[in-house]
């Protein structure tokens, strides 16, 4: 499982997995893409259930804390501390139940921005959170976040335009089957246009 969502939704996401023939009780990994309370809120949750938190080092220490970084005023409300089982790191290839995945970070969003690649039915697969904007609302990644850096999300935007895939599986709104490339290369190009 790629994040959790606000904790409230849990059983709105169990009903979405049995609605796709999918269980629950089968899940044994977690794997956040960011601190923020939408993608982590649900965390202690699973981990009572006996899931395994994985994340990177910033997002692994943000939600152990649940401070500020975890945006709970976005949401007025609090986040439940959790420590994560596994801390990863940059360029990583974890091996979870036979699939080979590679830990991407791109901090700019916030500090613990990361993305997932994995191959799945011959396709490149990239799960990549909040990393460039999602609702068709503007390019960039929500920046009210108490860790936002704009110098940092250029570069990051620079190298994950470089990434070759087929499909980017974003943390809101719609999945990119289409040259997904294509709209991180936007997102850079209104990165350099704006904030230079």
């Amino acid at each position: 499982m790629f994040d959790c969502g606000c904790g409230n939704t849990m059983d709105q996401i169990f009903r979405n997995m049995k609605y796709w023939g999918l269980s629950p009780e089968d899940i044994r990994y977690c794997l956040l893409t960011h601190p923020h309370l939408d993608h982590t809120g649900g965390a202690h949750i699973l981990k009572e259930r006996g899931v395994e938190l994985l994340a990177i080092k910033e997002t692994a220490e943000a939600v152990a804390s649940g401070d500020e970084r975890c945006c709970g005023y976005l949401y007025h409300k609090e986040m439940v501390p959790v420590s994560v089982d596994r801390i990863v790191s940059e360029n990583e290839i974890l091996d979870l139940l036979g699939v080979k995945i590679e830990v991407m970070h791109f901090p700019g969003h916030s500090m613990g921005c990361t993305a997932y690649s994995f191959m799945h039915e011959q396709k490149h697969i990239v799960v990549s959170g909040d990393i460039i904007g999602t609702l068709l609302a503007g390019d960039f990644g929500w920046d009210g976040s108490i860790d936002f850096d704009k110098k940092k999300y250029i570069e990051s935007l620079r190298r994950f335009a470089k990434v070759d895939m087929d499909i980017m599986l974003p943390g809101h709104g719609l999945i990119y089957f289409h040259k997904p490339q294509w709209r991180v290369e936007e997102s850079l190009n209104s990165a350099l246009i704006e904030w230079r």
